[in-house]
């Protein structure tokens, strides 16, 4: 059984009662919330591992509910899944760019809901070799173990899919990587491969480093590297 808590967000009554029943069974505990507000209360009382976050909701709407919840310190770390409608290409890019860690669009299978739930937990269960060893490079210093970064002494807050990126290609300084081998090892190979998504995540990234964030090198059409010491 699985165990771990999910809230689940949405303004339907239907969806909430489809995708709690499939969670349930399979041994995840189910918060459920019909409203933005009533989400931000339950995942602060009982802080869930996942939530599932339904963008079309009345009053508060789906992305500022995720803008609250990277704002909180209680909050900041819980993985979110986006529920979209067809269309809503511009929301899942902002979605992604503020932290979201995956999405899925209506109507969907519960199958691969699940699917893509189990794939954002075991990322967050996953062990990092040698958790211990702190990345010194450039002005960069990357604690795994504390999933710390800071950028020329200054503390960078980074989302769990932006810290992954930058631990990978930081790792191997000089080696190129493709967008899919970077959303292999950092999403799974049962993610749904685009440019896009792999491009959001790097502005966001560099952005957030400030002048560390020209470390991180475009090879045009190829991928990205991060910048050799040698």
């Amino acid at each position: 059984m699985a165990g771990e808590t999910i809230l689940i967000v949405d303004d339907e009554e239907d969806i909430l009662e489809l995708v709690g029943y499939n969670l349930a069974r399979e041994g995840y505990k189910i918060i459920k919330a019909l409203s933005g507000e009533k989400a931000l209360r339950s995942s602060r009382l009982e802080i869930p591992d996942l939530i599932i976050l339904d963008l079309m909701l009345p009053g508060i709407d789906g992305l500022e509910v995720l803008k609250k919840l990277k704002k909180d310190s209680k909050t900041v770390n819980i993985p979110t899944v986006l529920l979209t409608a067809k269309g809503e290409e511009a929301d899942i890019v902002t979605g992604l760019e503020l932290g979201a860690d995956d999405y899925i669009t209506k109507p969907f299978s519960p199958r691969i809901l699940l699917a893509r739930i189990r794939a954002v937990l075991r990322r967050q269960h996953e062990e990092i070799a040698d958790l211990q060893a702190v990345i010194h490079i450039h002005d960069l210093e990357i604690h795994p173990g504390r999933r710390s970064v800071s950028a020329q002494g200054n503390p960078v807050e980074l989302t769990f899919t932006e810290f992954q990126i930058l631990f990978l290609l930081a790792g191997k300084p000089g080696w190129v990587f493709t967008r899919f081998q970077i959303v292999d090892a950092v999403r799974g190979d049962d993610y749904p491969v685009t440019d896009r998504s792999v491009d959001v995540q790097i502005v966001g990234l560099r952005k957030k480093l400030g002048p560390c964030g020209k470390y991180i090198e475009t090879v045009r059409g190829v991928g990205y590297r991060f910048k050799d010491i040698s």
